[in-house]
């Protein structure tokens, strides 16, 4: 879904960004620093990331939040007429929060990853 999503901006506008917006200065250091296991609380997280995108549980019914930011341009091949029919694409980056809550809603892990991404579109990348 999020990537159809940046795929349609993306080519409508040349740039998409799509997610949480809290994560768009944090790296893992900065979470690191923020987030403490063992002692950080629901409420805390919330209060620094706002809600998150994703809320499931574990078999062991721990909660898990998810929180992710994408930003997506469209690569030059995007903007060359015919060429983009048949193969354009869009690239940039993605940012994705997880993180693990016991039964008193404290921290129990978390995980920051940052990851470059690739989105291929057009009659050849079929």
């Amino acid at each position: 879904m999020l990537c159809v999503l940046l795929c349609l901006c993306g080519s409508i506008c040349g740039c998409a960004t799509a997610g949480n917006d809290s994560l768009r200065k944090e790296t893992e250091a900065s979470v690191s620093d923020k987030i403490k296991p063992g002692e950080t609380t629901k409420a805390e997280v919330k209060g620094m990331f706002g809600s998150p995108l994703n809320t499931s549980y574990t078999d062991s019914g721990m909660e898990i939040w998810k929180y992710e930011l994408a930003k997506i341009s469209a690569d030059a091949t995007s903007y060359i007429p015919v060429v983009s029919i048949f193969a354009a694409s869009s690239s940039g980056k993605k940012k994705e929060l997880v993180v693990f809550f016991d039964e008193k809603d404290v921290v129990k892990k978390y995980n920051m990853s940052e990851s470059d991404v690739k989105v291929r579109r057009g009659l050849l990348n079929q």
